[in-house]
């Protein structure tokens, strides 16, 4: 038990709900800077985007021998990230901010890119980096949340650790791609 802090009164936290109610979920104890929570959220949500994408276009592309299963992990992956960024676009719009789905800069504001990869290990590979990308980017947003926002910090640790699987999947299939000519 934390004897350092001190829990509100009933009439106390009944007085405070009713402040602000405009605010929604965001209560006077919410203490992150709103603003910047919202900028580093669009910033992810522009990343998943951008691997909903990549992946989408891997599944389609993915030829070879063993390509079939591997176009399915694609698949699955695309459809994982862009449950993302549906969690992350709702928590931006709990926040009273809008998700910003402009094509026109989704690829500049997201933290992986959209390389295409032009043999089934490329697009792995590709795919692998984005992933490791979004792990490092999720646990520095992680930390510099830390005790300010605990809601979207367990939203982000929830999507990160679905990241580190894809990585892990990815990785697997990696080592265990055939060594081909282009078509792999």
């Amino acid at each position: 038990m934390n004897t350092q802090i001190t829990l509100s009164d009933i009439p106390t936290l009944r007085d405070r709900a009713r402040k602000h109610i405009e605010d929604g979920a965001v209560t006077p104890g919410y203490a992150a800077d709103r603003a910047t929570v919202i900028q580093h959220l669009n910033t992810a949500l522009a990343t998943e985007l951008v691997c909903v994408l990549r992946y989408r276009r891997h599944h389609f592309m993915a030829k070879g021998l063993d390509s079939k299963s591997t176009a399915e992990e694609f698949l699955t992956h695309s459809a994982e990230e862009q449950e993302h960024a549906d969690q992350l676009a709702a928590r931006i719009v709990q926040l009273g901010g809008e998700p910003d789905f402009s094509p026109d800069t989704l690829s500049a504001r997201s933290h992986a890119e959209y390389v295409t990869g032009k043999t089934l290990t490329e697009m792995i590979r590709e795919d692998l980096i984005a992933e490791r990308i979004a792990i490092d980017s999720y646990r520095e947003l992680i930390q510099y949340l830390a005790h300010d926002d605990p809601t979207t910090s367990h939203l982000l640790r929830s999507i990160l650790a679905t990241e580190e699987e894809h990585a892990e999947e990815l990785s697997d299939l990696l080592v265990n791609q055939p060594v081909r000519a282009a078509h792999s």
